[in-house]
């Protein structure tokens, strides 16, 4: 008797434990997802000539990554994400060799009151304005303004950073991020940025701005030496854009003002920006994009996207204002929900005045060397695959 009775006992305990378990697990939740993105590029002058090459992560950064949640009750629940990059034509790790050198932060989200999160993150221009642009939204690299001098194809994240990222309200959202330098001198390659997005319909209106003190200095910093897109005494980068989508059709129109003060170099081309025994004082990009996407049907869509950049090249040799036009067609089929085939198409032409340095050679970002004349074309043929 006294032992049925101890078995009942502790098979009562049993079920009250798998109840008290059971929704502990099914309110927390990990996935596993990734983009591998490769195909063949064609290059008709880089610096030596023509050149094919096999290249990774044009259109989509190539990637696997993880983001979780748990539920901590009353709308909040604890977030994490590790995103890794990396190059399929070579199984290196992208991001200056990091293990979740695209993203890796943890953080607490609220249903109320927003999202507050810790690592290594993006900045406000690729967050909200980014996705105005056909590079930081359906084109990818190869469309990037010249040398991503905005950061809005993400060349570059911020270290050792605080974000805030609000609820949507009423179709508004904002937030903004703090990158520390982790350095005795506060200031030094410390970064910060804030925007904002408003989203009704087919309509999104989005503004960011950011700036970074000494980026590219040391390797501890918010923007460290071999994560840089400009090395310089100080990044200034701010703008807006418009997308409107009617029907199959979505048009947008992005502008970006980028300011560099004493910048000595490049990540893209690695040597530096100024003739020898000049000094750059400033460099200063305006870029005006307007772009087009026209979705023929559910699987076959075309975009186009043209630039105009007027470049401020301050230097102790004198000051000039060269010009740059660029221009990117694309098409893209969707093979089945996760696969698709797409190719790219890219030109680009510096013109005006000439700064007698490497800048008066033309450049499109993704490609092996700037050309040894003032015009660059590009053309990728490629397959990407979604998990």
């Amino acid at each position: 008797m006294k032992k049925n009775r101890l078995t009942a006992t502790l098979a009562g305990f049993a079920a009250l434990a798998s109840l008290a378990v059971t929704p502990a697990f099914a309110q927390s939740s990990v996935t596993l997802y990734g983009v591998l993105d490769e195909g063949i590029d064609y290059t008709n002058n880089a610096g030596r000539g023509a050149v094919w090459e096999m290249a990774s992560g044009y259109a989509q950064g190539s990637r696997w990554g993880m983001k979780g949640s748990e539920d901590l009750g009353g709308g909040m629940k604890a977030v994490f994400q590790l995103e890794n990059g990396f190059d399929v034509s070579s199984g290196r790790l992208g991001q200056g060799g990091r293990m979740f050198g695209r993203q890796a932060y943890v953080g607490l989200s609220d249903d109320r009151f927003g999202t507050v999160t810790l690592g290594r993150q993006y900045d406000s221009v690729v967050d909200y304005l980014a996705q105005t642009t056909a590079n930081g939204n359906w084109a990818g690299y190869l469309f990037a303004h010249p040398y991503d001098n905005d950061n809005t194809d993400n060349s570059f994240r911020l270290g050792n950073s605080v974000k805030y990222a609000s609820p949507n309200i009423a179709g508004f959202q904002f937030g903004g991020v703090y990158s520390f330098s982790n350095d005795t001198n506060f200031a030094n390659n410390r970064a910060y940025s804030f925007g904002g997005q408003y989203a009704n319909g087919g309509l999104l209106i989005a503004a960011a701005y950011l700036q970074a003190d000494n980026p590219g200095v040391g390797a501890t910093g918010a923007i460290t030496a071999n994560d840089a897109s400009f090395i310089a005494g100080r990044m200034r980068v701010f703008g807006g854009g418009i997308n409107y989508t009617f029907g199959s059709a979505t048009a947008g129109f992005a502008y970006t003002n980028s300011n560099y003060q004493n910048p000595t170099g490049n990540g893209y081309i690695g040597i530096p920006l100024a003739a020898a025994g000049v000094t750059l004082n400033t460099l200063k990009y305006q870029n005006f994009e307007v772009n087009g996407k026209y979705q023929f049907t559910p699987a076959f869509f075309v975009g186009a996207q043209y630039v105009y950049t007027m470049e401020n090249y301050d230097a102790s040799s004198g000051s000039v204002k060269p010009k740059i036009h660029s221009v990117g067609l694309m098409a893209d089929y969707n093979i089945s929900k996760r696969t698709d085939v797409y190719v790219q198409g890219e030109y680009q032409k510096v013109a005006g005045s000439s700064t007698q340095s490497i800048l008066d050679d033309a450049f499109i970002p993704g490609v092996q060397a700037p050309s040894s004349t003032g015009t660059q074309v590009a053309v990728r043929v490629a397959l990407r695959h979604k998990f």
